[in-house]
């Protein structure tokens, strides 16, 4: 009867390290499985891709805002910004115009600040370097004699990656409605 206690004694013993065998098998196998997951994410081109959509968003967001602020009592400041924001053709269009803008913004000593309301990229060519982006905002112009207006815009712009940054290269308004877009 003594042997026989011993025995059942014995094989209670034993479950112990079994079950932590088992657990650390378990664990060893997660572990394997949630680093090979970890991998394949940190590698993946979707992140690298999400990266340039955020980057090209952004950027967009800034040159949008960029180009519908301006003071007359900072002019050339203001026109650095929006020259700095473009490129291709719009940044040519800016710069050959600058001196005549520039003076119709002093005659008229208006204020125009903006701000963006959101913005979503519409379209992504990461390899080719180009985006569109879709940003709404509201520009606030104050006139000299101090009246103050509010308007809500929408704005469509393409970008184009130069020197890995992106800029404008095209602005205009966005339909709103059924009104086609001109």
């Amino acid at each position: 009867m003594k042997r026989a206690v011993r025995v059942l004694a014995g094989t209670r013993s034993r479950p112990l390290p079994a079950l932590a065998l088992a657990l650390a098998l378990v664990a060893g196998g997660f572990a394997a499985w949630t680093g090979q997951d970890w991998y394949h994410a940190a590698h993946d081109d979707r992140a690298a891709y999400a990266e340039q959509r955020d980057a090209a968003l952004a950027a967009g967001e800034q040159a949008v805002q960029n180009l519908n602020t301006l003071d007359h009592r900072d002019l050339d400041h203001g026109l650095d910004l929006w020259e700095s924001s473009t490129t291709g053709e719009l940044h040519e269009q800016l710069a050959s115009g600058r001196r005549e803008f520039a003076e119709q913004v002093k005659a008229a000593k208006t204020v125009t600040t903006a701000r963006v309301l959101s913005g979503a990229v519409t379209e992504l060519d990461d390899r080719a370097g180009r985006a569109r982006v879709l940003v709404a905002l509201r520009v606030t112009v104050r006139a000299s004699d101090g009246a103050r207006t509010d308007k809500d815009s929408r704005m469509l712009g393409e970008l184009t990656r130069t020197q890995g940054r992106w800029k404008l290269s095209a602005l205009g308004q966005a339909p709103v409605g059924g009104t086609p877009a001109g």
